[in-house]
């Protein structure tokens, strides 16, 4: 299957859906954003991979914001950086390197958005992306992730979700959680008011109906 260019999502959709359905559907279909001081932090670390340009050293060649899309996952957006390494046959040898403003996490969030990057690639350029690397500006240090078949699954897998979620248009209801404090959307969400609340109403219900 080839998506058409009007029914190319977000790059980003991919990480928003991992973290959390709700969210990615707020964005994506209702169209809404909240700036935090978390998002404002990764805003200015991204300003400037964001500004575009290339350089040159050698062997190697970095470019900026580097436009991309996968027709066959349906995706578009802009790698951070991308650099090129010349091989030996003279063929240049792409590794995209994504950056984050805090710190590695032991779920694939990253890893599924660095992953996409690749396939993207890929396709636009026909040769195999085996690696990239995730920085990230808490530590300083690179995250080298190995682009393998397991992670090519899943990513691809991510990627029909988030495509069915939009098609769909509807936006699941909310389920509390820690990582709900950190999100941006959250008085919005209100998934304490909503979601955490639940299972308590339901509680209160069951009791009712039991009362003689």
């Amino acid at each position: 299957m080839t998506f058409a260019e009007a029914d190319l999502v977000p790059l980003s959709a991919l990480q928003h859906y991992m973290v959390c359905p709700r969210q990615c559907a707020l964005i994506h279909v209702e169209q809404i954003w909240v700036e935090s001081g978390l998002t404002a932090e990764g805003r200015l670390q991204h300003e400037k991979v964001d500004s575009g340009g290339a350089e040159s050293r050698r062997d190697v060649r970095r470019v900026l914001a580097l436009p991309i899309r996968c027709l066959r996952l349906g995706l578009v957006g802009k790698a951070d950086v991308v650099e090129f390494y010349r091989q030996p046959d003279k063929a240049w040898r792409p590794y995209p390197v994504e950056h984050k403003r805090g710190r590695r996490k032991k779920e694939d969030w990253d890893r599924v958005q660095l992953c996409a990057q690749a396939l993207c690639l890929e396709e636009m350029l026909n040769v195999p992306v085996p690696e990239g690397a995730l920085f990230y500006g808490k530590e300083q240090r690179r995250e080298v992730v190995e682009i393998g078949e397991a992670l090519r699954r899943e990513t691809e897998a991510v990627a029909a979700a988030v495509h069915k979620l939009l098609a769909e248009g509807r936006t699941p209801s909310p389920v509390y959680a820690r990582k709900c404090d950190s999100c941006s959307l959250v008085d919005i969400c209100l998934p304490k008011r909503v979601g955490g609340d639940t299972p308590r109403v339901a509680r209160y219900l069951t009791k009712v109906m039991e009362e003689p």
